[in-house]
């Protein structure tokens, strides 16, 4: 198994160096496609008591057309790949980068997306429960990825099946992989049973891996794992993406929530 195209998020009005040039050293390291993708939304006209206050015209509607082609420029001019692709779109950046996504493997964007009123912005953690692949979420800052020593946080849900099976590219070759779990007191061995059989799982896969059992701490789950990946010397953690929309509003499980928020490297998700 390998990723045969990847795809990275490109806001128009910054330029993600250190998140390109991540992507592009996946790319070369998997011999995959890269894609660059970028959008900007048409806002909706300002409307108060019946009245148009404010709303876009021609005029900026070409100014954003030249911002998403002055990015396509930048983003060539990083890259060296010859299968290299842009695509770009004048609509909301979560929908775009959602519809886009069919074309790629992983798709890799940055954690620093807002929710609410940023309607421009890529929101992250919708991103990572829409796309339908996995996730590679680049913290701010983060330009390189080794994937040497990897933690898994594993649950016993669909969303962690995923992303274990979404990782194997990265697992098969890393040179540590440490499947975590936890627990409360006297589910020790439970656990154990179900990482001795992800264990075995990977080892179909040619991929040798470790177990650790967790009694739950004080603290939350996020800040357990954090621990453990800080001890492993991991630059790599993989989990589910955990949310589900009610009444038209994401929400988000309180591990993806922090992971999103705090998590000082590279985390891999699936949904």
């Amino acid at each position: 198994m390998s990723y045969a195209s990847i795809m990275v998020y490109v806001e128009a009005d910054r330029a993600p160096e250190r998140r390109v040039q991540l992507a592009a050293s996946l790319a070369h390291r998997f011999n995959a496609a890269l894609t660059g993708m970028s959008a900007l939304a048409i806002l909706p006209p300002l409307v108060i008591d019946g009245r148009v206050l404010d709303e876009m015209t021609g005029i900026d509607v070409e100014l954003m057309k030249s911002k998403l082609a002055a990015a396509d420029t930048w983003f060539r001019g990083m890259v060296r790949n010859d299968r290299l692709g842009w695509r770009s779109a004048l609509d909301h950046p979560g929908d775009a980068l959602v519809r886009e996504a069919r074309y790629a493997d992983l798709v890799v964007i940055g954690n620093k997306g807002r929710r609410g009123g940023a309607y421009r912005t890529l929101d992250t953690g919708e991103a990572v429960l829409r796309l339908g692949r996995p996730a590679l979420v680049v913290p701010n800052g983060v330009g390189t990825l080794r994937g040497e020593r990897v933690v898994i946080g594993w649950k016993d849900t669909r969303e962690s099946r995923r992303a274990v099976r979404d990782a194997i590219p990265f697992l098969q070759q890393a040179s540590q992989v440490i499947i975590v779990e936890a627990c409360g007191p006297g589910e020790q061995g439970a656990a154990l049973g179900r990482l001795e059989d992800i264990a075995g799982y990977l080892a179909q896969h040619r991929i040798k891996a470790g177990s650790k059992v967790l009694l739950e701490q004080k603290g939350s789950g996020a800040e357990q794992l954090l621990r453990v990946a800080e001890e492993e010397d991991a630059d790599l953690l993989v989990t589910g993406g955990y949310g589900h929309s009610r009444l038209g509003e994401l929400i988000f499980g309180g591990m993806t929530r922090e992971l999103l928020a705090s998590s000082p490297i590279c985390c891999l998700m699936s949904h």
